[in-house]
């Protein structure tokens, strides 16, 4: 299964680029332009990870990353920013976020990222079925 990677910048042909680069890896990569526009994809479409810049016109990475955590709390958001300040790091993972890079990342450090935060998401998937599995037999048993 690919990896689906929603990117979230308002400058398009930094985006577009990114998303071909990473599509180019194997990943399913759609592009959104706005924090809006991203919570609009989120509600049509499953992400594994969503990659969110900080500074953008209307909802900021941070606004976006909180909206994103209540409508879809398991999936993986990661900052990316040319602007970093350790408060906004610390805010943004205190948050929900996965991580916080700093703009230009590096493709591997970015690749490792994504790959890290899809397994998370995926263990968090796992544990919950499992859970649910526990609970299923319990009540068919009879234990609750």
């Amino acid at each position: 299964m690919k990896i689906r990677v929603l990117l979230v910048d308002d400058e398009e042909p930094f985006v577009e680029a990114l998303a071909e680069r990473l599509r180019a890896r194997g990943l399913h990569a759609t592009t959104a332009y706005s924090g809006d526009d991203a919570l609009a994809r989120l509600n049509e479409n499953d992400f594994d990870v969503v990659i969110v810049d900080m500074v953008m016109p209307g909802k900021d990475g941070i606004q976006t990353l909180n909206e994103i955590k209540q409508i879809k709390p398991l999936v993986e958001v990661i900052l990316l920013t040319g602007f970093a300040t350790l408060d906004t790091a610390v805010a943004s993972l205190q948050r929900g976020a996965f991580y916080y890079l700093m703009k230009p990342a590096d493709m591997s450090d970015l690749l490792r990222t994504i790959i890290n935060a899809y397994q998370r998401k995926a263990e968090q998937e796992e544990r919950i079925r499992q859970a649910e599995v526990k609970r299923l037999t319990m009540m068919l048993t009879g234990e609750i």
